[in-house]
């Protein structure tokens, strides 16, 4: 049995003292909406509680699909590092960036850069190469093929769409293959929702159809997401059949906001290529705060005998 988690959305806070230097660009709408909205339901307390919660599950291996940070200053990259070192070795996480991990012009590539470790493929050089096609990335870890990919890039003011790209499709798909030639579980993790009517035409992909069509091409057996702090699972048809596509809520969300709070997903691998065996367990906040619990339970493929309850099985809520 391989265990993986995935988490997303960390927006860790609080905000740093911005210079007016920062703010004269799309940060002072975000900065606006800090002090506004997410201060009162982003806690950092809330995404220890997560955090300490989810190592009692003892996860093989972490998956985090962006927005680690909110308005991509230096100092916020900076410390994003620094919390990511705090949480385990890079062998053992893996991350992709968002749209706020891009928030600005150049914030995307400094981002990646500091975060290199966590994000760079098998096989990568070992430092920030300094260009821009580092995603997609490839890493094998027990019997996954984890491909990591990157929509995020800097938009204007009221804008968090994600893009990708035909070339970031094309590779995708000769990654995809690679992983099931040597018989590998490939899981895709991406920050948009490559789903049409999954987010809000201002913060959608541009690309879904790319995306649909490396999956077509390639093959895949589980898409991971962020971006719109809510608990999903759709199907993604391809020419191969229905991919799971699984989004989950921000991982510092605290009680009494519109979306729902802070949870992470646990998934139970087992099996092997045409008898993979997958179930997923959902553990969140609970109302009172003070607690994680279980919410809710899917199986994917198969029937895994170990499960002590009879699964429920949704393709989409």
């Amino acid at each position: 049995m391989f265990k993986f988690a995935h988490i997303s959305d960390i927006h860790l806070g609080p905000l740093p003292r911005l210079t007016l230097r920062e703010l004269a660009s799309k940060r002072i709408t975000g900065f606006v909406n800090w002090h506004r909205n997410r201060r009162k339901h982003l806690l950092v307390n809330t995404l220890d509680l997560l955090l300490s919660d989810m190592r009692l599950k003892q996860p093989d291996h972490l998956m985090i699909t962006g927005d680690l940070v909110n308005l991509a200053t230096s100092i916020e990259i900076r410390l994003a590092g620094e919390w990511l070192r705090s949480i385990g070795e890079p062998l053992e996480t893996t991350v992709v960036p968002g749209n706020h991990d891009a928030y600005v012009p150049g914030a995307h590539d400094r981002s990646v850069r500091e975060w290199y470790p966590f994000i760079s493929g098998d096989g990568a050089p070992e430092d920030w190469p300094d260009e821009e096609h580092v995603f997609p990335t490839y890493r094998r870890r027990g019997p996954l093929a984890i491909i990591g990919c990157s929509t995020s890039n800097a938009t204007l003011p009221f804008s968090a769409g994600g893009f990708f790209s035909a070339r970031q499709a094309r590779e995708t798909a000769n990654l995809l293959n690679r992983a099931k030639d040597e018989g590998l579980f490939r899981v895709v993790m991406i920050h948009h929702p490559p789903i049409r009517g999954a987010a809000p035409s201002h913060k959608r992909m541009i690309g879904i159809r790319r995306f649909a069509a490396a999956l077509s091409v390639g093959g895949a057996e589980l898409v991971l997401h962020g971006h719109t702090h809510l608990n999903t699972v759709y199907q993604l048809k391809t020419h191969h059949g229905q991919v799971p596509v699984v989004g989950i809520a921000s991982a510092s969300q605290g009680p009494g906001g519109h979306k729902p709070p802070a949870a992470y997903n646990l998934f139970s691998l087992s099996g092997e290529p045409g008898a993979w065996n997958l179930s997923c367990d959902r553990y969140g906040l609970t109302a009172a705060a003070d607690a994680i619990a279980l919410e809710k339970r899917h199986v994917f493929y198969g029937n895994p005998p170990d499960l002590a309850e009879p699964p429920v099985i949704e393709a989409q809520f």
